[in-house]
């Protein structure tokens, strides 16, 4: 476990803890509280996010430290247009703040690197943050529609699909964007807009898995939400996959190694 104990790890655990005390609030003594401590995680979040620019002078973006420690804060931004689902979603919120921070707080190191040249493109930001905010939306797609298997009635189980679909539908776009832009910056910075790279292929088996999802809908429509489910579920499994373990395991390489 990697314990810090400098000014940006202190900030990443006090962000958490706001973040665990918002969900326990969330179930314990309602809404007003919850979104309070909420908002208070997201500004401690933001501080982080802040204070690791400003200490690298670029996009705290390049690994995956500061890509976990960036999702940290956008779980808060995200969760605004959500609260309007059928489903209480807004009491996952915290608790994905938190789970987003874990590996940034106790997994990964924070050592500074300088950034490759790769990366030295206007596309960097954008490329990257359209990838988080959808990697954030599909998770919670993901755990609402985990409630299909929860027992629920069919009237909840409906509500639930809707709020998944809905998720989904916000999260698909950004996936989506995220992968033309990387291919335009793969044609800039390396010659061509594909290359077959590890990370390339796993991000574009995530996006066929969401295709899929969505063309099932089309063809099948309402009486399969379990299904509907599973893939969401699937999908989510493949973006744990892509952005985890393609970077972290000795058995992929290629162009996107630099993100560890």
């Amino acid at each position: 476990m990697n314990i810090k104990t400098s000014l940006l790890g202190l900030l990443i655990y006090a962000a958490m803890g706001l973040y665990a005390a918002a969900f326990a609030a969330g179930w314990r003594r309602g809404g007003r509280w919850s979104r309070r401590l909420f908002n208070a995680g997201f500004a401690v979040a933001l501080g982080a996010v802040l204070f690791r620019g400003l200490s690298a002078e670029r996009w705290p973006l390049q690994n995956l430290f500061e890509v976990f420690l960036a999702m940290g804060a956008l779980v808060w931004p995200l969760a605004l247009p959500a609260r309007r689902l059928p489903v209480p979603g807004a009491r996952l919120d915290p608790l994905l703040g938190f789970l987003v921070l874990w590996p940034a707080g106790f997994v990964l190191a924070e050592t500074l690197r300088p950034l490759p040249p790769a990366l030295q493109s206007p596309l960097f930001a954008p490329h990257v943050l359209v990838y988080l905010g959808a990697y954030l939306l599909l998770a919670k797609a993901a755990a609402v529609s985990a409630l299909q298997f929860a027992g629920a009635s069919p009237e909840q189980r409906d509500a639930t699909d809707r709020s998944a679909h809905a998720l989904a539908s916000w999260g698909f776009p950004l996936l989506t964007l995220g992968l033309l832009l990387g291919a335009w910056w793969g044609k800039l910075a390396w010659g061509d807009y594909w290359h077959w790279d590890p990370k390339e292929l796993w991000s574009l088996a995530t996006w066929l898995l969401y295709a899929g999802y969505f063309h099932a809908r089309k063809v099948l429509g309402r009486g399969s939400e379990r299904l509907y489910a599973v893939l969401l579920l699937a999908g989510f499994a493949a973006i744990i996959l892509t952005l985890s373990w393609v970077n972290l395991s000795r058995l992929f390489g290629g162009l996107h190694s630099y993100a560890v």
